[in-house]
């Protein structure tokens, strides 16, 4: 039984068994019934029965009335989506922050905003081995680093209070009334800039992707070593550089370059 494969007292039953009703469902059993379902996971088919339920209710499943057999449901996709969505950005963006990285000699990342904090999920390192602690998986505070920044900034006033409300503005970086500042001047720019914001002895500047619908649905930056030329580099031809390869990202996405 579902219930009987592990002790850990943290583990919700219920929940256990309604994911596994759903991996039953391959690509060569994409119907089945009440009772395929209860054998299969070792349970009654009272039990079978309100998992379905629940998970029919939904939308996670449909139930045929006819054949009473049940098959998934767009709720799943619902539940898939943000990682499905994130892995086509990563997928797109690859190639083009490759040949940014070939063609300046930066770092390039690629993030997303999770909650108050921006998760870097692509990491393109440069030629050059850089002192950044940012890897994949690192979760930085939005309201203080470039690409954290460029994606605040496509929320509204009252998504920001209520982010920040919840999540509270501990750590680095400004209070809430700076974020929603910073917030209104960052929406109207191509491209944050910004030396040792996060880091100290780090330079980087970000920039936003946009899908078909326009909504920025992840950020790319660059970083480098501070000194006087990455300065010098990172408010010239290195932040138009940087602008034109967001731009032709987010076109892969789908974005017509309306505003």
């Amino acid at each position: 039984m579902v219930e009987n494969r592990s002790e850990d007292r943290y583990l919700v039953p219920g929940l256990m068994r309604g994911l596994g009703v759903l991996k039953l469902f391959t690509p060569d059993r994409s119907a089945l019934s009440l009772s395929d379902i209860a054998a299969a996971l070792g349970i009654t088919r009272s039990a079978a029965f309100r998992t379905v339920y629940t998970l029919n209710e939904a939308g996670c499943l449909l139930h045929d009335q006819r054949s009473q057999l049940y098959s998934l449901g767009p709720g799943v996709l619902r539940l898939t989506y943000g990682y499905v969505a994130t892995r086509e950005v990563v997928e797109i963006a690859q190639p083009e922050l490759e040949r940014m990285r070939d063609r300046i000699g930066w770092s390039a990342h690629l993030g997303v905003l999770e909650g108050s904090s921006v998760l870097y999920v692509l990491r393109v390192p440069g030629p050059q081995r850089d002192t950044s602690i940012v890897q994949v998986g690192s979760r930085l505070p939005a309201r203080a680093t470039t690409m954290g920044r460029v994606l605040l900034a496509d929320l509204s006033e009252e998504e920001l209070v209520a982010l920040f409300r919840s999540d509270g503005t501990r750590g680095k970086g400004p209070s809430l009334p700076g974020i929603l500042r910073q917030a209104a001047e960052d929406s109207h720019a191509q491209a944050v800039v910004h030396t040792g914001d996060f880091e100290a002895g780090i330079v980087s500047a970000a920039a936003p992707l946009r899908d078909m619908t326009g909504r920025v649905v992840a950020a790319i930056n660059v970083t480098a070593p501070q000194s006087s030329e990455t300065q010098r580099m990172i408010t010239g031809t290195l932040r138009d550089d940087l602008i034109a390869t967001a731009r032709r990202i987010s076109t892969l996405l789908g974005w017509d370059g309306a505003a």
